[in-house]
């Protein structure tokens, strides 16, 4: 027990930052300020209705983006993740909302948090390592075009119409844009996306998207263009700190949905900060960190009236395309917003929603990596399906099932690949046979035994197929396995091979093993493989040929070995 509990201390004492985490914020500050202010910008109206979105308020979203966004920037393991409410989180939260009540949410929030760190401190955080790349790219992929879409309905000055599903909302808003055409927010939203696209082309370092948006704020302004409508009044500032949402009552039937929530957040967050690394060059997020930031951020925002968080892709990717390069920027965001609640909400209450739909279409846009992408989908087939399902679930459902789909498809085409590496081979025995053998005798052993080789793993994926092959056998007495190359076997294996030993001896086929090892016996042993072999398992392949010539001999299909004169027994005289 103690041993357990200092092994968790000094976990703990790894996930706290140091110094050194810090160090590259006095690097370029210039830049990651304006990045910060760039991403203030693009979250604020995110915020907003993330928060109106879960049920809470436009209140919740803001108290989550500066709460939850500065404390994960301190104590996460990226120097480049923007943390918030997002649009994924918000589907999960508004059955929560219906069936609990605002309480219900909040509370979720905080045992999230509890959960985000007892998987940092198990190290949950480093099973991100084995999602394959090209889940991550094909969730990158359809991450941006969820984005891109989800800008449309703002993008072309309509209503957002109902529906949950980004492609229905996105085709609805299209249709109302072609019965009633509002060109004014089409032309401010594409005039900011093609600053940006253009301009980031033209000075990589210069903050074009706040060009674009306090250009077109200027314009509808000036030219009182009622058709792009503002973002509208904001709240004056944050929640009370309050501990009277927590419900004990309803902590029970809570854990399920904490326990949806606290995997959303560790997925999205994790898959983000790789994203985000894939995005630069030299930045890699320590995962366990990650899970131990959010965790601390989804404790404390719902104490400030917040929603659960998560790291948000767009911020994320908004942060980076605009020049961050250490915390600077994300604990800028968290300050920018701040200020803006309190201080200069007017002033931002003015920025035409088609302006943030065109930053956000550009971003997307920008968060497509076209020669990674050629590379993965020219690697092999597999790759491509992989990506290509990733990103279509990514789309067409939602993060959690697309990863879930893209890890699934991943595994089995793996599987695949492995065991299609599994061979059986037949080999040439006779160099191995022990003793002196005439040419006829030679003839004769061949005849009547014939040697394999078995390469690669025997699992389930694969083992049926052996279990094929080897059943195929005829016009032999004896059948040689060579195991020794054998890298893996489970149960399925043994038991397969159980099954052929045993069709193989009813109809009269001898089956003998050689270079079993200790962990293969053992498996073999467990589902009683070992019993139909009738100990007919030798250390290697010469001890295995002579087995199997002594049962030839024995069965009567080779005569027995004539004895030497040397050999005969000599009667002794009696004294």
């Amino acid at each position: 027990m103690n041993g357990t509990l200092s092994t968790l201390a000094k976990r703990a004492r790894a996930l706290l930052p140091d110094r050194a985490d810090y160090a590259l914020m006095a690097r370029d500050p210039r830049r990651d300020l304006l990045a910060g202010l760039t991403v203030a910008v693009v979250a604020l109206p995110l915020a907003l209705g993330f928060g109106v979105s879960s049920g809470l308020g436009a209140e919740a979203g803001l108290a989550t983006a500066v709460v939850a966004g500065t404390l994960a920037a301190l104590f996460g393991g990226s120097n480049l993740q923007v943390t918030g409410p997002t649009g994924a989180m918000t589907v999960v939260l508004v059955p929560i909302v219906a069936k609990y009540g605002p309480g219900g949410v909040l509370t979720v929030g905080l045992m999230a948090g509890v959960l985000l760190i007892g998987l940092a401190l198990l190290r949950a955080g480093r099973a991100m390592r084995f999602v394959p790349a090209p889940v991550v790219e094909g969730f990158t992929l359809g991450i941006a075009c969820v984005i891109g879409l989800q800008q449309v309905p703002g993008a072309l000055g309509v209503p957002k119409p109902d529906g949950d599903k980004v492609l229905v909302v996105t085709w609805r808003a299209v249709d109302e844009f072609v019965r009633t055409p509002n060109w004014t927010a089409a032309a401010l939203a594409a005039a900011v996306a093609a600053v940006m696209l253009l301009g980031a082309r033209w000075r990589p370092g210069v903050p074009f998207s706040i060009v674009g948006v306090v250009g077109a704020t200027v314009v509808a302004q000036a030219c009182h263009l009622t058709a792009a409508p503002p973002i509208g009044d904001l709240p004056s500032g944050l929640s009370a700190p309050s501990l009277g949402f927590l419900d004990l009552s309803v902590l029970g039937s809570l854990l399920a949905p904490a326990v949806a929530v606290a995997a959303l957040a560790a997925l999205e967050s994790l898959l983000s900060a790789t994203v985000a690394d894939g995005m630069t060059v030299g930045q890699r997020h320590d995962p366990d960190r990650e899970l131990f930031g959010q965790g601390i951020a989804n404790i404390a925002a719902p104490l400030f009236g917040g929603v659960p968080a998560t790291a948000a892709i767009a911020r994320t990717a908004v942060n980076v395309r605009t020049g961050a390069g250490s915390r600077l920027a994300a604990l800028t965001h968290a300050a920018v917003l701040a200020v803006i609640v309190f201080a200069a909400s007017p002033l931002v209450a003015k920025i035409p929603l088609a302006a943030l739909a065109g930053v956000l279409v550009a971003t997307a846009i920008r968060m497509i990596e076209v020669g990674s992408l050629r590379a993965m989908l020219g690697a092999t087939r597999s790759d491509a399906v992989v990506l290509v399902l990733t990103a279509l679930g990514t789309l067409a459902l939602d993060l959690v099932y697309a990863v879930v789909i893209g890890l699934v498809v991943a595994g089995a085409l793996a599987l695949r690949a492995v065991a299609r590496q599994t061979r059986m081979d037949q080999v040439d025995f006779r160099p191995d046979l022990p003793g002196e053998h005439s040419d006829e005798e030679h003839v004769l052993l061949a005849e009547h035994i014939v040697a394999y080789r078995v390469d690669g793993p025997l699992f389930f994926a694969g083992a049926h197929r052996f279990l094929l092959e080897l059943t195929e056998i005829s016009d032999v007495r004896v059948v040689i396995l060579r195991l020794s190359r054998v890298t893996t076997m489970d149960a399925t294996g043994a038991l397969v091979l159980k099954d052929a030993v045993q069709k193989l001896d009813r109809r009269g086929i001898a089956v003998l093993t050689s270079g079993l090892r200790p962990g293969q016996r053992r498996t073999l042993d467990s589902v009683g493989a070992l019993e139909p072999l009738h100990g007919r398992e030798y250390a290697t392949t010469p001890e295995a040929i002579a087995g199997a010539h002594a049962h030839l001999v024995a069965t009567g299909v080779l005569p027995a070995p004539r004895q030497s004169a040397s050999a005969v027994p000599v009667e002794q005289p009696t004294p």
